[in-house]
C-alpha cells in the first residue's frame, strides 16, 4: 500500500518538548526509559518478565513467560496464578486503605467518595452475591449499567470469582445485547433501572427485558441496582434489586485464584456486522500492561487524581478506569454523564472541583468542547492538570494545539496514545517526561512493543512519509487471545498476511523522518483518487485547520472517472448554512485543502450539519456516512446514535 508523496497537514513541524517543572518531578527518567528499551531489545520475553514480577502479586509464580507452541494463540505466563481483583484491591489495604479509590459524581450532581477499605468491601459483598446466584468460576457475566462506581464494583466482583464478564455499552439497543448475551451463553445479567445521561433517563432495565424477550435463554438471573428510581417491570421469577441480592452477605470474600490465562473479559467490538465478534483477554498479561501504561504513560503518582472520560462499556474504560488505575493505587473520577449537562463547562468544573491532575479524553470530545470557544474553560482554574491525553482515534493538529494552549496552559504534556480493544492496552504513546510531541502524532512505540510500517510483502518500510501496513512484529501480554467460540475468525481477521507472522492492526500509518507514527486512518479508510492513496485523517486535518470548521468526516465515494472522489461532511464553529447550502464556503474550502495537501485531495461534495453521526460513546459513525455518500438507502440501525435529527442535513434534504 505505497504513499504518494503529497503535501499534509500532518507533516508537522511544530515540537513540544517536556516542560523542566515536568521533568524534574516525573517517575521516569530518559536514562530509565533507555534501558526499558534496551532490556526489551536484548531479551524481549525475559524484559516482559520481569516486569510481570515485578507488578503483579502471583499466588503460584510463574515459570514459563511465553509459550509460542501453537501461535499466533501466544499464552503469557502459563503456569502462574493470580487474581485480578486481588491485584486492584487488596494488596492496597496495607498502605493505602484510606485513600479514595473512586470519586463518583452523578450528571444530577450527587457525588460520592469511595475509600480503597470501603471499595474492597463493596466488592467482597456483591461477590458473595453472584455466588449466590450460581455464579462459578468461568460463567459469563454480561453487565449492561449506567457509567457509575456499581459497574466497577460488578466488574471488580466477576474478576474475584473468576467469572468472565462482558460489559455492554449502556447506549446500545436491545438487539446489540440481545446479540452479546446469546454468543457468550451468559447465566446472568447486571443492570440498573436507569441511567442519567443528557438529561435524560437511559431506559436500561426495559432495554434489558426487550432483549430477553427476544430469546436469550441461558440467563436465569437479572441483578437490578437502583439508580433513578423511576418505575420499572420486575419479573420475580428471574429479576432481583441489586440491595436484595446483597442481603445477608459479608464484606468478606476470598478471592479464587486463576491461571494467568483464564479469561478476565470479553469485549465486543462495536461497529461489526453480522456475528458479534467478542475479543477475549487473559487475566495476568493484560493486567500487567495496565499497569506498565498507567506507569510509563500516564506517570502516574500517590497525590494524582486520575479522570478517564471513557464509558465502561469500551476498552478504554477497562484499562483505565477498572483496572489499571485501580492496581497502581490511584484516585479515580467517575462521572455518570455528558459534557454539557447542564452546560459545556461540566468537564472543566469537574477538573475544577475535584482537584484532576490527570485528564484523558477522546478527540470527538475536544473538538466539541473546542467548537464552545475558550472562554468558557478560561473561566474555570484548570492549575491542578498536569497532563493530558488523547485516545480513540488519531486526533488533528489543530484540536491539539487547542487543548494543549487553552486546557493545559502550554504546561502539560499531552500523550496521544495509539491502541485498541484487541491490544488491551497503550502500544504507541509518548512518555510524558522524556519525549518531544509533535501536534498529530502518537510519537513511538512503547518498550517491548514492536510496532513496523511494512508493505504488502511485509517488508519494513524505511522512506519517511511513505504509508504502509500497521503491523506489531512481536507477541505482547495484553495482546487479544482469540475471538471468543471462534479461533478461525482470530486468525483470519488478525494474522491474514505476512505468514501469519504479524498482527495486523487494520490502522495504516507512515513514520516520519525522526521515526514517529502517524495513523492515517483504518485501512479501509484510505481512499484511491485518480491512483493517488489520500488517508481520509490527513482530509480531515486539513478541513479542521481552517478557521470556520469545528469538525470533518471524509469518505469515499465511487467515481466513474476518479475510481473514488472524496466526499466530505463538515460542522462549522458558527451556523450551519441556511439549507445546508453555502457555494462561496465550499470553493473557499476545497481551495484550502488544495493548499493543504495538494489539488487531488480536493472535496467534491461537502455537506453541512450541526453535529456529524456519533453514537453516544462519541464514535463516529462512518458506515452511515459512506452509505449516503453512495446515495443507497439506510439500512444500519441508527438507535444508538447521539442525534438522528441531523440524519436530514447529512443527505442534503434538510
Amino acid at each position: 500500500m505505497s504513499q504518494d508523496n503529497i503535501q499534509s497537514t500532518l507533516h508537522e513541524n511544530r515540537h513540544f518538548p517536556p516542560s523542566a517543572e515536568f521533568v524534574r518531578t516525573a517517575s521516569l527518567s530518559s536514562e530509565q526509559l533507555n534501558e526499558l528499551y534496551a532490556q526489551a531489545e536484548q531479551d524481549n520475553p525475559g524484559f516482559w518478565a520481569t516486569q510481570a514480577r515485578k507488578e503483579i502479586d502471583w499466588q503460584t509464580p510463574f515459570t514459563t513467560t511465553l509459550d509460542s507452541s501453537n501461535a499466533p494463540f501466544y499464552r503469557w505466563f502459563p503456569d502462574g496464578k493470580l487474581n485480578v481483583s486481588y491485584n486492584c484491591l487488596d494488596r492496597q489495604l496495607e498502605h493505602n486503605a484510606d485513600k479514595t479509590a473512586i470519586i463518583f459524581e452523578g450528571e444530577p450532581g450527587d457525588i460520592e467518595h469511595i475509600s480503597y477499605q470501603e471499595l474492597h468491601a463493596r466488592v467482597c459483598r456483591f461477590s458473595n452475591a453472584l455466588k449466590a446466584q450460581g455464579i462459578t468460576q468461568g460463567d459469563r457475566v454480561i453487565i449492561y449499567m449506567p457509567m457509575i462506581a456499581e459497574a466497577v464494583v460488578a466488574m471488580q466482583a466477576c474478576a474475584r470469582i473468576g467469572a468472565i464478564h462482558s460489559v455492554v455499552f449502556g447506549g446500545f439497543s436491545a438487539s446489540s445485547l440481545k446479540d452479546r448475551i446469546e454468543d457468550t451463553q451468559a447465566k446472568l445479567v447486571i443492570t440498573a433501572d436507569g441511567g442519567h445521561r443528557g438529561g435524560k433517563i437511559i431506559e436500561l432495565k426495559a432495554t434489558t427485558d426487550t432483549a430477553l424477550n427476544q430469546g436469550c435463554d441461558s440467563v436465569k438471573t437479572v441483578i437490578v441496582f437502583k439508580r433513578t428510581g423511576h418505575d420499572i417491570n420486575m419479573q420475580p421469577e428471574r429479576d432481583i434489586w441489586w440491595s436484595d441480592a446483597e442481603k445477608g452477605h459479608n464484606s468478606d470474600c476470598e478471592p479464587v485464584w486463576v491461571d494467568a490465562t483464564h479469561p478476565l473479559f470479553l469485549l465486543y467490538t462495536s461497529g461489526s456486522t453480522g456475528k458479534p465478534k467478542g475479543i477475549q483477554h487473559s487475566s495476568g498479561g493484560y493486567l500487567l500492561n495496565a499497569i506498565t501504561t498507567m506507569r510509563w504513560v500516564f506517570d502516574i503518582q500517590d497525590s494524582d487524581v486520575f479522570w478517564c472520560t471513557a464509558d465502561v462499556g469500551w476498552i478504554t474504560g477497562h484499562t483505565y478506569v477498572a483496572y489499571g488505575p485501580l492496581a497502581t493505587g490511584a484516585t479515580i473520577v467517575i462521572y455518570e454523564g455528558v459534557p454539557t449537562v447542564p452546560n459545556g463547562g461540566r468537564f472543566w468544573d469537574i477538573c475544577t472541583r475535584l482537584g484532576v491532575t490527570i485528564f484523558y479524553t477522546a478527540p470527538t470530545a475536544i473538538r466539541a468542547l473546542m467548537k464552545m470557544g475558550d472562554d468558557i474553560p478560561n473561566s474555570y482554574d484548570l492549575s491542578k492538570l498536569r497532563l493530558l491525553g488523547t485516545v480513540g482515534e488519531p486526533i488533528n493538529p489543530e484540536a491539539w494545539m487547542w487543548y494543549y494552549n487553552v486546557i493545559g496552559q502550554r504546561r502539560c504534556p499531552i500523550v496521544d496514545t495509539w491502541w485498541q480493544t484487541e491490544t488491551g492496552a497503550h502500544m504507541i504513546a509518548p512518555v510524558p517526561a522524556v519525549t518531544t510531541t509533535k501536534p498529530g502524532s502518537c510519537t513511538r512505540a512503547l518498550p517491548g512493543i514492536d510496532a513496523a510500517v511494512v508493505n504488502q510483502e511485509g517488508e519494513e518500510i524505511t522512506h519517511a512519509d511513505e504509508g504502509g501496513y500497521l503491523v506489531i512484529r512481536q507477541p505482547w501480554p495484553s495482546m487479544i487471545q482469540t475471538v471468543w467460540g471462534d479461533n478461525q475468525r482470530y486468525k483470519d481477521t488478525y494474522w491474514p498476511y505476512f505468514d501469519g507472522k504479524y498482527y495486523l492492526a487494520g490502522d495504516s500509518a507512515r513514520r516520519d523522518e525522526d521515526g514517529f507514527f502517524w495513523i492515517m486512518g483504518r485501512i479501509d479508510d484510505v481512499l484511491n483518487v485518480s491512483g493517488h492513496r489520500l488517508g481520509t485523517m490527513e482530509i480531515e486535518s486539513a478541513l479542521v485547520a481552517h478557521p470556520r470548521v469545528a469538525e470533518a468526516a471524509v469518505v469515499g465515494q465511487p467515481h466513474d472517472v476518479k475510481g473514488e472522489a472524496v466526499f466530505a461532511y463538515v460542522v462549522l464553529r458558527g451556523d450551519r448554512p441556511t439549507g445546508g447550502i453555502d457555494d462561496e464556503l465550499t470553493q473557499e474550502l476545497r481551495a484550502w485543502v488544495g493548499e493543504q495537501i495538494g489539488a487531488i485531495a480536493k472535496p467534491d461534495d461537502i455537506r453541512y450539519a450541526d453535529n456529524l453521526p456519533k453514537t453516544r460513546s462519541g464514535k463516529i459513525m462512518r458506515r452511515l456516512l459512506r452509505t449516503i455518500a453512495k446515495g443507497e438507502e439506510i439500512t444500519q440501525d441508527t438507535s444508538t446514535l447521539e442525534n438522528e435529527s441531523i440524519l436530514p442535513q447529512l443527505q442534503g434534504k434538510a
